[in-house]
């Protein structure tokens, strides 16, 4: 099976290429990288041809709320259209648990305006969301910082491996198309600031951890639930557990 992953060069792109192959599937990485640019078009006829399965997992090289929103409609407009005229099968996008639910954050609202596309391209589809990665929450714990302390919300948490989530959306794109959207999160739900907290005790860094209701989300408050599966029971767990990833980076 001719399986196309667009964003094929960063974290989970570069994962799922990997895991295709191994599978025996002809597994291809396009990104601007390589000659194939869905935000201009460029290189989606090409790379395209004779395609089974698209996977989007390209991201906004921008998260700026007007640059990530441009990115995510031209990009997504591009290539649903590319993919109407190839005859692909099965469209696999990659968004976000609880993007319907941050409205405050450019982003998710960015990402709602993608997987609306995707529902509305006529391509058979299944749309992925994922909790955050493991890979980022360093880089959520020095957003928090305050002063000489870290001040994160005051909610549930579920981040999941790269590694599992390319896992996840491979065994998608090798099944029919759901016309639907799953969710997939890591196997431990609790507070932000127990993953914070470890995070930054594996770097050995003092300081201490607060959990503040006030605390915003990248600019967006939250709830206790904004960040986790709707429905806990329905979602794809990872088998990597926080602890055993953060003892081996």
């Amino acid at each position: 099976m001719k399986i196309v992953v667009i964003g094929g060069s960063g974290l989970i792109g570069r994962h799922l290429t990997a895991e295709l192959s191994r599978q025996g599937h002809e597994a291809i990485a396009a990104s601007p990288s390589s000659g194939v640019n869905a935000l201009t078009g460029e290189g989606l006829t090409e790379v395209l041809a004779g395609a089974d399965v698209v996977v989007d997992v390209s991201n906004s090289p921008s998260f700026e709320d007007a640059a990530v929103l441009d990115f995510f409609e031209r990009s997504g407009r591009n290539l649903l259209a590319a993919e109407r005229e190839a005859g692909v099968k099965h469209h696999v996008a990659l968004s976000i648990v609880g993007t319907d639910r941050l409205e405050g954050n450019g982003y998710f609202r960015a990402k709602v305006v993608q997987e609306r596309l995707v529902k509305d391209a006529g391509i058979p589809f299944t749309i992925v969301r994922a909790t955050q990665f493991f890979e980022f929450v360093a880089a959520i714990a020095e957003a928090s910082v305050a002063g000489d302390r870290l001040v994160v919300p005051d909610a549930d948490f579920q981040p999941i491996a790269a590694a599992d989530v390319a896992a996840a959306l491979a065994d998608v794109a090798l099944a029919p198309p759901r016309n639907a959207t799953i969710e997939i999160a890591g196997p431990d739900r609790l507070p932000f600031r127990e993953f914070i907290s470890r995070r930054v005790a594996a770097d050995g860094d003092p300081r201490e951890v607060q959990a503040d209701r006030a605390a915003h989300y990248f600019g967006a408050p939250l709830e206790t639930g904004s960040l986790v599966p709707d429905h806990a029971s329905a979602a794809r767990l990872g088998q990597t557990r926080f602890e055993n990833w953060l003892s081996a980076v």
